[in-house]
């Protein structure tokens, strides 16, 4: 027999940890000296201590184990456990190849000295549903949006209808456009008015996935962010699914200098 100093050594398994399989019930000692208290282990519990060491490995808690070791399960339950396991085990890898990934396009893009794109970071969000008013519009161009902001504010604020941040726009084409831009400008709203031809009061739809990116600046160098974006999307095996959205955090009504101006853009994917 072996004091539990001695056992812990030759098994590379703490002291600490075999008096708290010992409190746990899993793993006695073969013998406690009535009057030392001294615990000692035997060889013929090496199994046993195996078994429990190679369980927690897979990531059984320790009360699976003791149930597995003391047949308190059946065959069908235990190859339930395991298979529970097998398949978290699974996700997790294929989580960890998908950071993976996007750890090697951030590298590559370093090694590329690519700096217009290092200043753009992707994350992909949730979006909860938001109540707005719009207005959608086939705009001539993407810059003469004035008027129609100026249309809904007005209306907003006749009718005593409080809007909160951020404002935005969504582009409902599927590509770039020089003119007849589809467009729909939104307004955050905390209360309602009668619709009106063009101005209608709704609720935008959640969106589970959304890969997102911030611009910092002049709406002139929105080009520069949507590219980033479309890049990490590409590079990280997402398809667009789904019309993409500007976000104004910050703009003229907030910020004396367009350096300052905050943009989000959001665009839905999938796998």
């Amino acid at each position: 027999m072996f004091k539990i100093g001695d056992f812990s050594k030759l098994n590379k398994i703490s002291v600490k940890a075999l008096r708290y399989y010992d409190d746990l019930g899993i793993l006695k000692p073969y013998k406690i000296d009535d009057e030392s208290g001294y615990r000692y282990y035997s060889a013929s519990q090496l199994p046993r201590l195996n078994r429990i060491l190679a369980l927690k490995d897979l990531g059984l808690s320790l009360k699976e184990i003791a149930n597995i070791l003391d047949n308190k399960l059946c065959t069908d339950t235990v190859l339930s456990m395991l298979s529970i396991k097998e398949n978290e085990i699974k996700q997790n890898i294929e989580n960890e190849k998908e950071k993976l990934l996007k750890l090697k396009n951030l590298i590559n893009k370093i090694n590329e000295e690519d700096l217009n794109m290092l200043k753009y970071d992707v994350v992909i969000k949730k979006i909860d549903p938001i109540k707005v008013a719009s207005i959608r519009s086939i705009l001539p161009n993407y810059e003469s949006q004035h008027n129609i902001w100026r249309e809904l504010g007005n209306y907003l604020k006749e009718n005593n209808v409080k809007m909160a941040p951020p404002c935005l726009v969504i582009y409902y084409d599927p590509g770039f456009k020089e003119c007849d831009v589809d467009a729909e400008i939104a307004e955050h709203v905390l209360g309602t008015a009668p619709d009106t031809d063009r101005i209608k009061f709704k609720e935008l739809d959640a969106v589970h996935e959304m890969a997102c990116t911030v611009h910092k600046g002049g709406y002139e160098g929105l080009p520069a962010a949507y590219a980033a974006l479309q890049k990490w999307i590409e590079d990280n095996n997402y398809k667009i699914a789904g019309p993409n959205r500007e976000l104004y955090l910050e703009g003229d009504w907030s910020k004396d200098s367009v350096d300052e101006y905050i943009t989000e853009i959001q665009i839905p994917v999938t796998k």
